[in-house]
């Protein structure tokens, strides 16, 4: 009986089962080697992000934005002024800031970021990231470490700002990051709650002329206030009131007494932080002469707003909504 030769194998199988074996080589699976860098848009440039593993937040909005992806285990640590430490305490996330280092309680610095051997930094520009302070994007870019600046600080960064309403700068912030850290899904989710809560607010809104409101920071000698391109702009807005400095082309800026009293405010909204106890900003404002024949003064029409949801984060609609349940209280 003839014997029959041995089968070859063709030339394409041999090939795809070097290519699987890598020919002797190592071969990295996709789990291995991470997820691949994602490029977006910020502040006008365009940036690759490989995936970050030693973030590193600063202030309020940067930090509740994380904590709000649920990435607070993919963090190095936060940088949080100490006047935040009341907003702090009252936050939803105290848990996760208990569970984060908390590298700095001072502003943001170079020094800090590069000690905590930082890989990406998320902080707004002039708030965190400053010419002046030696901390710059580039300036992190130099050294190997990325950055992102949040959307609504674009208006101030640059010789071409970029401006976006407060809100949709909030929910672009939210799907970028879900993006760099590969938690897209649930940042669509986050988005989409938002959503539907300022769809809600919009809803209800009351007819008529909306209530004129003040939004006070500090300052006594001129008051420091939003216009609108930042946060209170929307809050203002969603709960049906009117921002009075709502025509100013500013985030936060300072105006005169004078400028508050020609725009009647009904109802004057005070941040409370740790710059001075918020009963001592209340009385300043009851007492101080300029305001005494204001619609708000002289009905003793004051609501507190917390300094965490009137910066760029998802507080922003917790605070329309306690807004607009004291507007509505009051008759508005």
């Amino acid at each position: 009986m003839k014997r029959r030769p041995p089968a070859v194998a063709p030339l394409s199988l041999l090939l795809t089962v070097c290519l699987l074996a890598a020919c002797g080589a190592e071969v990295q699976t996709e789990a291995e080697r991470g997820p691949a860098p994602v490029t977006i848009e910020n502040c006008g440039q365009r940036l690759t992000y490989p995936l970050p593993e030693r973030a590193v937040a600063y202030d309020m909005s940067s930090t509740e934005k994380m904590f709000a992806l649920g990435l607070a285990d993919r963090m190095r640590g936060i940088v949080m002024p100490s006047t935040a430490d009341p907003s702090v305490r009252r936050s939803p996330y105290r848990e996760d800031y208990r569970a984060v280092e908390t590298l700095s309680t001072d502003v943001l610095s170079f020094e800090t970021v590069v000690a905590a051997e930082a890989d990406w930094v998320l902080a707004g520009w002039n708030s965190g990231f400053s010419e002046s302070r030696g901390i710059t994007p580039e300036k992190l870019s130099s050294v190997g470490i990325h950055s992102y600046q949040h959307t609504e600080s674009c208006f101030d960064y640059g010789d071409d700002p970029v401006r976006v309403p407060p809100l949709e700068a909030l929910y672009t912030d939210l799907r970028q990051i879900g993006r760099i850290f590969h938690v897209r899904q649930r940042a669509e989710e986050l988005v989409g709650n938002l959503q539907e809560r300022e769809r809600a607010l919009r809803a209800a809104a009351p007819d008529g002329d909306p209530t004129p409101v003040f939004l006070y920071d500090s300052g006594t000698d001129k008051p420091f206030t939003s216009g609108n391109q930042a946060a209170p702009e929307a809050i203002i807005e969603l709960a049906g009131g009117r921002n009075i400095f709502g025509d100013l082309n500013q985030r936060w800026t300072t105006v005169g007494w004078e400028s508050v009293v020609s725009e009647q405010p009904e109802v004057i909204a005070v941040v409370d932080y740790g710059d001075r106890p918020v009963e001592e900003k209340l009385d300043f404002l009851r007492s101080h002469p300029p305001l005494s024949d204001t619609p708000a003064v002289r009905n003793d029409r004051f609501h507190v707003l917390d300094y965490g949801r009137v910066v760029s984060a998802p507080g922003n609609l917790d605070a329309a909504e306690d807004l607009a349940g004291y507007l509505r209280s009051i008759g508005r």
